[in-house]
């Protein structure tokens, strides 16, 4: 049975004086055992995070696809975990949208983290032009035909569902547009890569989850957790989600 997991984006949120939030949130991760919980915060906090987060896994948001090199302002894998990164998101639709990576950035950054010891999330999503067109199915099984890693593993390799119309917005899909497009994923996972793994590579939601929608959304077949952003980033907010989905474990 796959476990559930809440994963938390800061995105560009976050300085030393929220490290309280995360010592808060660790504490009541703590005591969730049922759910597995990570934060993955901006890079300026990857370190003192790590530093009071005890037991709760601190990431990354991105990383380049090198290990070092000529790349102004980026980070590297080594760099994520000389830091104290034990994973890290790829291929997020703010990074698809607004830096304009593509699936295939997605892929060589997903083997970088992979490579060196790093959890990978890796997202998959469609703009709502998308869906409005009858497009939404075909544009995520090509994101992940693109970006899947060759050696994908349940041990080490998360998807994440985030439809980019409801990231930040307050809009949702309704729980059986959820529940499909996963099982859509699921699908391709087992084309891909074989029953035997897809079936233990979790799939997380995306998209304006709260606490209050936290349990009906986990409930659902082939979601196996959330990739929360806003509401990650205080424990009023986020210890709730973390509840519905203890609820449904």
């Amino acid at each position: 049975m796959r476990r559930k997991l809440v994963a938390g984006n800061w995105k560009m949120h976050g300085l030393r004086a929220q490290l309280p939030e995360i010592e808060a949130i660790a504490a009541a991760a703590a005591v969730t055992p049922a759910v597995d919980v990570a934060l993955c915060v901006p890079f300026t906090l990857i370190h003192p995070a790590a530093q009071v987060a005890g037991s709760l896994p601190i990431g990354a948001q991105d990383l380049h696809e090198a290990d070092q090199g000529a790349h102004t302002g980026c980070i590297s894998a080594p760099m994520l975990v000389e830091e104290g990164a034990t994973l890290t998101i790829v291929g997020h639709s703010e990074r698809r949208g607004d830096q304009h990576e593509t699936s295939h950035d997605a892929y060589m950054k997903a083997a970088a983290a992979h490579r060196h010891g790093l959890g990978v999330i890796l997202c998959c999503g469609e703009l709502e032009a998308e869906r409005a067109a009858g497009r939404a199915e075909r544009i995520v099984q090509s994101q992940i035909e693109k970006s899947l890693p060759d050696d994908a593993d349940p041990s080490w390799l998360t998807l994440a569902y985030e439809p980019r119309w409801a990231i930040g917005t307050g809009k949702t899909p309704t729980p059986d547009e959820i529940a499909s497009m996963h099982a859509i994923l699921r699908a391709k996972l087992r084309m891909m890569i074989g029953e035997a793994k897809a079936d233990g590579i979790r799939i997380l939601y995306g998209g304006s989850v709260t606490g209050a929608n936290a349990a009906q959304i986990l409930a659902l077949d082939n979601v196996d957790g959330a990739l929360v952003g806003g509401a990650s980033l205080t424990a009023e907010k986020f210890v709730p989600i973390l509840r519905g989905a203890a609820s449904v474990s």
